[in-house]
């Protein structure tokens, strides 16, 4: 038989819950998609490290052989090459490793670090070039030309480092990895150098040895601008820059399609090497039980990162209201104070004997209590309106509550009922 009110005013249940990745594990090993990742990212680093010892051992020789400035500079250039390429590998294999206790977020910020070193060592190159190239362009009348076979090696080199960004860029689109996506902009930088070191050869060799100068200097201000922007990215993701707007606009959509959203509020998001992490309020129906505000956070974890990929941790939070915009709960008093103030209200009330539930609502700053009483005797609605009334004005005057309570509700449940809950 369901409980009898004797008092109706509204109620609401306060639900809250925390959800983490289920994915991640304590142990610092490498799960199968990391791993994917990471082989995919060593086998194009090592067949670019490969290919740029190759080349860089090609064009210090011929530039030395032809007379070439030129192809020397490209040279030392694809010497840098080889060191980001090294630094590629490492941060790869670091950031591939699984959450564990030191960092439960995992390791891809090496990725972002490893990011702004190749920025870096991209500008030290840009600028190495560039004061090469100033040298020569004040100094011309000194300069000569190469001989016409350093075309030659100028027209392979551009070959290979327009191949190798290609094949990078490729993969890294592939398994989303914006480091290598920036290595690859890296061969793409090599690629337009030899370029204009193949315009600067050709000239020189036609009789204008300024030519690979002004060349040079070109592709050195190119150089820096993409260093540039690779650290200034890379840095913002180090300060925990959110997402594009539009990113986040759309995780929102697919929280708000979940059944029991009635708003989200405090989404934020956040990049994390490759992946994403975000947090959110969602706001639920206020008389709901915990158990279904769990399960709708819960319906909102799987929407989300189904349907986003590259969000690896979501956490949800669960409000009954929108606790940006309503009064905060968190100076009123927890269940141990309210129900020591229940029994010092009606400690000469007979009804205490008989309370048998004490449910608390926290909501728009204030508690709202509901308190089922176990029904002896017969008695009218009336006589047990008038007794909740009572009771419920003896709760409120009480020092302990008062100013801090809105609803109260007393039910009457038949005797025969078996609850034990006691506040």
């Amino acid at each position: 038989m369901p409980p009898m009110q004797a008092h109706t005013e509204g109620l609401t249940l306060f639900g809250r819950d925390v959800l983490s990745d289920p994915r991640a594990n304590s142990e610092s090993t490498i799960s199968p998609e990391n791993g994917r990742r990471y082989r995919a990212t060593r086998r194009v680093t090592v067949v670019g490290a490969v290919v740029n010892a190759f080349l860089a051992l090609a064009q210090l020789l011929s530039g030395w052989l032809l007379n070439s400035q030129a192809l020397i500079a490209d040279g030392v250039h694809t010497l840098s090459d080889l060191i980001t390429d090294g630094v590629v590998l490492f941060a790869a294999g670091k950031a591939a490793a699984s959450p564990d206790h030191d960092h439960p977020y995992g390791h891809g910020r090496i990725e972002t670090l490893a990011t702004v070193v190749v920025g870096v060592f991209l500008a030290l190159a840009g600028l190495g070039i560039a004061w090469a190239a100033g040298q020569r362009l004040v100094d011309t009348a000194a300069a000569t030309g190469p001989a016409p076979a350093a075309l030659a090696f100028a027209v392979l080199t551009l070959v290979a480092k327009e191949g190798l960004y290609q094949y990078t860029h490729r993969v890294a689109k592939r398994i989303g990895s914006r480091m290598l996506d920036a290595n690859a902009w890296h061969h793409r930088t090599d690629a337009i150098s030899s370029l204009f070191v193949l315009i600067g050869v050709g000239a020189a060799v036609a009789g204008f040895p300024w030519a690979d100068a002004l060349a040079a200097l070109i592709v050195a201000l190119f150089i820096l601008h993409i260093a540039g922007r690779l650290i200034v990215r890379s840095a913002s993701e180090l300060i925990d820059t959110a997402l594009d707007a539009e990113e986040v606009a759309r995780i929102r959509h697919t929280i708000m399609e979940v059944p029991g959203v009635k708003d989200a509020h405090m989404l934020r998001t956040r990049r994390h090497g490759s992946d994403v992490v975000a947090d959110v309020h969602i706001q639920v129906a206020p008389m709901i039980s915990v158990s279904e505000g769990h399960r709708i956070a819960d319906a909102v974890y799987w929407a989300v990162t189904q349907r986003h990929e590259r969000l690896r941790d979501f956490t949800v939070h669960v409000d009954p209201e929108n606790d940006e915009d309503q009064a905060r709960s968190s100076n009123l008093p927890l269940r141990p104070e309210v129900a020591e103030a229940v029994r010092e209200a009606w400690a000469d009330i007979p009804e205490l004997d008989r309370l048998e539930q004490l449910s608390m609502h926290y909501l728009n700053g204030r508690i709202h209590l509901t308190l089922t009483l176990r029904l002896d005797g017969a008695c009218t609605p009336a006589d047990l309106n008038a007794r909740g009334e009572t009771l419920s004005q003896s709760l409120q005057g009480h020092p302990r509550l008062e100013g801090r309570l809105g609803e109260v509700k007393i039910l009457y449940r038949p005797c025969t009922t078996d609850v034990h809950e006691k506040p």
